[in-house]
């Protein structure tokens, strides 16, 4: 059964007893690992390691000798207490030993978690889990962390009654760091405040964050695609002083527009054209760029191309004097403005 972002969120907060098996799949190899980490926590609990509760096995092993996951799934634990088996980085091809492990599993038997990569919806894996009656799946999208995930973390870290702007400068962070990295800026934290019953504060979070916090080239494109131009300079200035140089941001904004040209273009228009990307987009993302297409259309994207062209080859040229950043700043404004003109 196929999990809506909503009920996954609530399903890896507290595992239902009585399915036999998750998959959990996602591009962001951190975001799946850290959603594993939280519903292995919750379904067995904190010593299950030490107990002999849970048992890992290599997705990739699973080709060679399909039976150790069955076998797995039903050996009998030294420790009293729910068992999982751990299946980590499943091939599409392990979907045959995973299936035989889920119709013959039976109560009492481990639960069987599954994590993969990004798997297209033709994926067996992907399918197998997608058509079981007591099995589920739950994608992991790139996206900013919601107001329940970012309360978990505080809360897994001892940090409560935050006041309002401490709130908002968490959530803030939230957003620029990646989830594992905001994860241990939340330890450190706590471990900050440890002992001190005084409130959370800014001045506390800001003692903590990262010097330069990730804002992000992905982030910066999302900015010029949407017209957002008195955004850019500050996130230059933060790329800059993680010494982002000037042509990796062309070269990011290059591709993105690239890609939206692409789907602007096509004949079906922008939705069929993103439907035929490769590789594929899928959920939040997917709809971004559709919308983006359409705000575009294909005679500006080519001019924004041809202006990212002529900044690339500024930036390479041997007579170049002009600061780099500067250039592409200027670049990046212009994009911006296009985005809103007619």
């Amino acid at each position: 059964m196929k999990l809506s972002a909503r009920d996954a969120d609530a399903f890896l907060a507290r595992p239902e007893a009585d399915r036999s098996g998750l998959l959990i799949y996602g591009q962001d190899g951190m975001r799946v690992a850290l959603k594993r980490q939280q519903v292995l926590k919750a379904l067995l609990g904190a010593n299950a390691e030490e107990e002999m509760r849970l048992a890992r096995l290599p997705g990739a092993d699973l080709r060679k000798d399909p039976a150790q996951l069955l076998d797995a799934v039903k050996a009998t634990g030294f420790f009293p207490g729910p068992r999982a088996v751990f299946v980590e980085e499943a091939p599409d091809a392990a979907h045959a030993a995973v299936a035989a492990a889920l119709d013959d599993w039976a109560p009492g038997d481990a639960f069987v978690l599954v994590t993969a990569g990004a798997l297209k919806p033709a994926s067996k894996l992907r399918k197998l889990f997608e058509g079981h009656r007591r099995a589920v799946v739950a994608a992991i999208y790139d996206n900013p962390p919601t107001r329940a995930e970012i309360e978990r973390v505080l809360g897994e870290a001892g940090l409560r009654d935050i006041p309002g702007d401490s709130a908002g400068a968490l959530t803030a962070l939230a957003q620029e760091l990646s989830p594992g990295d905001f994860a241990q800026t939340v330890d450190k934290i706590a471990l900050y405040k440890r002992g001190d019953a005084a409130p959370l504060s800014i001045d506390d979070i800001e003692a903590c964050a990262p010097r330069s916090t990730e804002a992000g080239t992905d982030t910066l494109i999302e900015v010029v695609a949407t017209g957002r131009g008195a955004e850019i300079g500050p996130l230059v200035r933060r790329l800059q002083g993680q010494g982002v140089n000037a042509v990796a941001i062309v070269i990011a904004a290059m591709r993105h527009f690239r890609l939206l040209y692409a789907a602007a273009a096509d004949p079906g228009g922008p939705a069929a054209g993103v439907g035929r990307l490769r590789p594929p987009l899928y959920g939040p993302r997917r709809d971004k760029v559709v919308r983006q297409a359409q705000a575009w259309g294909p005679d500006r994207l080519q001019t924004a191309l041809t202006l990212l062209t002529d900044t690339d080859l500024a930036l390479r040229s041997a007579g170049q004097t002009a600061p780099a950043m500067a250039l592409v700043e200027r670049a990046l404004i212009r994009l911006a403005m296009l985005s809103r003109a007619g």
